[in-house]
């Protein structure tokens, strides 16, 4: 979430201010020592990797914005966002890798810092490594999980976020629909927003806009990122000394970072990334194979797809983008993804929905006395991209005649995207109901119906650059 903050402190060095005002800024920084006693780490690849983490810093919030911002709830010391950012080896590209907090994580053998105690290894969510052993076991953890070495680690809370963005002088994003999450207080109307401090954390915090949950947030939170590059990259922050000296002084006397991330870093990235642009930015979310992977003791946690997060880790040690490069025309004037699009191949163009299949889950319900049919619905919805069980179960009394959908009035887009996959099915809110949409098959089911999200393209990771998600 506060990646925004950590990772311009390396964009507003491309105003290539002097060794002497960049030395000033240094002594800010608050260090540590997150590498102290690393054995058997992974190999370096190429480029630089950064750890950045954005930690629950409810206990630095004060009063006023607690009660403003919906900040309530005691801080739970654990490490609320988690990006894995590298910077290529010729410094003209960042790639940003969000990794959800509550991954499945096998935490190595480790001395819990609260207790003293010594814990062998064992499965936890990814955010617990923080608790339990700090930024050492943070890194050791996420080394573990991606076999990416990390160069650097940067830590920021939440006043240090709300303070970078009202120094820039407000962020702006632009949403194509309403936006209201009554968690965070979040409620924004279709369009452009200009967003202070205080409203851009709710913006990146908000987990219940839709059926998304921390998938979408994830999503913002990388929107924001590009904004915020936007911002300070054409803002006439990097070009204003005073102002300039305002914001850094602001960001990185809020960050805690490695003894190793000092003044002739900042000066050699400074160097290398004067041309830096929100296009020069990519950004994606680790695959996820199941998003409700279940661990006696822990609860449910997000599961990553191996095979694709393998080789997602392996592009960044070998340097290579992620996100694709514009399609070279084909023959006859298309484009060589058109080229190879359903239409192409003779099946019908799936209906273009809201929110993204993925990233809504499912219960499926079989509403007949028909055998079967239940598996047959759930299967069916999973193979056009939702996030279902897997265990569809009976619906006890009369035979259904009208499939039937389910929702939380809060997860309402969700609950349309996924109605027009299920053509004729009665939607019906029900308060309470949570992310999880409920379909009940009856009697009219007659199949499912490919949909698909309205969203760039993103290549085999799902990447996309800055670019692409600032506002036009």
């Amino acid at each position: 979430m506060r990646m925004a903050t950590t990772l311009s402190v390396v964009v507003l060095g491309a105003g290539g201010i002097g060794h002497a005002l960049v030395t000033s800024l240094d002594t800010g920084i608050k260090r540590i020592d997150p590498f102290k006693d690393m054995k058997n780490r992974p190999q370096a690849g190429h480029g630089m990797n950064v750890l950045v983490v954005g930690t629950d810093g409810r206990d630095s919030i004060t009063e006023e914005q607690r009660r403003a911002y919906k900040l309530g709830g005691a801080p739970c010391h654990c490490t609320d966002t988690v990006m894995l950012v590298h910077i290529s080896e010729d410094r003209d590209r960042a790639s940003v890798v969000s990794l959800p907090r509550d991954s499945y994580a096998e935490m190595p053998e480790h001395v819990d810092a609260t207790t003293g105690k010594r814990h062998q290894a064992h499965p936890v969510k990814l955010n617990a490594a923080y608790a339990e052993g700090g930024p050492g076991l943070t890194v050791r953890t996420v080394e573990n999980m991606t076999g990416v070495k990390i160069d650097h680690y940067l830590e920021v809370d939440f006043t240090s976020f709300m303070k970078t963005v009202d120094a820039v002088g407000g962020v702006e994003i632009c949403t194509t629909r309403p936006m209201k999450d009554t968690y965070t207080g979040l409620e924004l109307a279709a369009g452009p927003h200009k967003l202070t401090g205080g409203q851009a954390l709710q913006y990146v915090r908000s987990r219940h806009v839709d059926g998304a949950a921390d998938i979408g947030r994830m999503q913002r939170q990388q929107r924001f990122l590009a904004a915020l590059i936007d911002r300070t990259t054409s803002g006439g922050v990097l070009l204003n000394p005073v102002r300039f000296r305002e914001v850094a002084t602001t960001m990185l006397n809020s960050v805690r970072a490695d003894e190793g991330f000092g003044t002739e870093q900042l000066l050699a990235l400074a160097k290398a990334m004067q041309g830096f642009t929100p296009a020069s930015s990519e950004f994606v979310s680790v695959p996820i194979g199941d998003m409700s992977f279940p661990v006696k003791g822990i609860g449910s946690t997000v599961k990553w797809d191996a095979p694709k997060a393998q080789k997602l880790f392996q592009a960044l040690r070998d340097d290579q983008p992620l996100a694709p490069r514009p399609a070279e025309p084909a023959e006859g004037g298309q484009t060589g993804k058109a080229a190879g699009t359903a239409e192409a191949k003779g099946r019908p163009r799936p209906t273009v929905v809201d929110v993204a299949p993925k990233t809504i889950r499912v219960q499926v319900y079989n509403g007949t006395r028909t055998d079967g049919l239940g598996r047959k619905v759930d299967d069916a919805l999973r193979a056009t991209g939702f996030d279902t069980t897997r265990a569809p179960r009976t619906e006890e009394g009369a035979e259904l005649r009208r499939t039937l959908v389910e929702y939380d009035p809060r997860w309402d887009r969700s609950a349309k995207s996924l109605a027009a996959a299920l053509p004729g099915a009665e939607l019906r809110a029900v308060k309470g109901r949570g992310p999880t949409m409920r379909v009940v098959a009856g009697l009219d089911y007659k199949g499912v119906t490919a949909v698909r999200a309205d969203e760039p393209e993103t290549g085999p990771f799902e990447a996309v650059t800055g670019d692409r998600v600032v506002c036009p």
